[in-house]
This record gives structure tokens, C-alpha cells and sequence, in this order.
């Protein structure tokens, strides 16, 4: 099973940022040097800063969330 581009996947982002839901923005390329999954996280703290993009209410997120794309960030796709 592999991310694919939009989806939200919950991912273990260490100690510091916990476990929590990203959105997948890499798509999946074959042909691609590194085997690497770029993501955004979400996070319901709202900072309202205009690096953070309003979700609004989705339906498998417990609380209104944003993508922090500060946080824009990678981990391998190696299982």
C-alpha cells in the first residue's frame, strides 16, 4: 500500500511532532532517484498565520483543522 497525492495518512513524525495526520503532496513516480513521501501536517492549532490553510470541517478529523505548510516535510516510502 502506497500514499498517494491528496491523501491524509496518519504518520509518525518523532517525539517532538507526534503521531499525526498528513496530507500526501509527492505523487507516485517509478522513475524517482529516492524513495521519499512528501507531507504537510495537520493540526487543529490554528495560529491563523498565513502559512496555514483552513481545512474546514471534514468528516474523518475529529476537529476543525489546517495544513501547516511550514511543516512541509519527507519520509521514506520504504516499508
Amino acid at each position: 500500500m502506497s500514499p498517494k497525492q491528496g491523501e491524509v495518512w496518519l504518520a509518525d513524525l518523532g517525539m517532538a511532532a507526534k503521531t499525526r495526520p498528513v496530507i500526501i503532496l509527492s505523487r507516485e513516480d517509478p522513475r524517482a532517484p529516492r524513495a521519499l513521501i512528501t507531507y504537510v501536517p495537520l493540526t487543529t492549532q490554528n495560529r491563523h498565520s498565513r502559512y496555514e490553510v483552513e481545512l474546514g470541517s471534514v468528516r474523518f478529523l475529529k476537529e476543525t483543522s489546517v495544513a501547516n505548510v511550514q511543516g512541509i516535510g519527507s519520509i521514506s516510502a520504504a516499508p
